[in-house]
């Protein structure tokens, strides 16, 4: 039996058929699940930009940004491992934190002691209302898994779908070899 207990710190990987071309294959992070709702970013859906292509002044970091979601996409938010660094973050597991100090943050980048290896930036987030992932949950749109560090910051985006779904092991590792396309004979 698995685990349908959604954590902040869990992730949501959304079952292969999923029709919103929002979460098609989404591995989504959870960062806050209460009871007014759900809030969470998709780890593995990369933009073709940098950070420093959406803020002019930033340090020089060059890295990466990944589109968090439909909710608010005139936001930037970051996810790292910085936390003991980072004044204001807010612990989502052990040693990954959300958000914290923009300018204390650039300081940090500038010095060196935060790396495009550390940090993960996000444009929009992915957000439901409350109850509504619940009633997700019992339609079938969503699978809930462990969240491992090597997701974030050491995972092939394009292979973690799959590769979440394999480490669930079972019935998921089957589910992971559905290929994206279907097509029918």
């Amino acid at each position: 039996m698995t685990d349908r207990k959604i954590t902040r710190g869990k992730v949501l990987l959304a079952e292969p058929f999923m029709l919103d071309g929002n979460f098609k294959r989404a591995v989504v992070l959870m960062c806050e699940h209460t009871t007014d709702g759900s809030l969470g970013f998709i780890l593995n859906k990369s933009l073709d930009m940098t950070i420093n292509d959406l803020i002019a002044d930033f340090p020089d970091i060059e890295s990466p940004v990944f589109y968090g979601g439909p909710v608010q996409t005139d936001t930037i938010h970051y996810i790292h491992d910085a936390g003991h660094l980072l004044e204001d973050s807010q612990e989502i597991m052990k040693g990954v934190y959300w958000g914290g100090n923009f300018e204390q943050l650039k300081t940090l980048i500038e010095n060196g002691l935060i790396t495009q290896k550390n940090i993960r930036f996000f444009v929009g987030y992915s957000g439901w209302s409350k109850s509504q992932l619940k009633d997700e949950m019992k339609f079938g749109s969503w699978v809930v898994a462990d969240m491992d560090l090597n997701y974030l910051f050491h995972n092939k985006k394009s292979n973690l779908w799959s590769d979440v779904m394999q480490h669930k092991g079972d019935v998921f590792s089957v589910i992971a070899q559905v290929p994206e396309e279907m097509t029918w004979n």
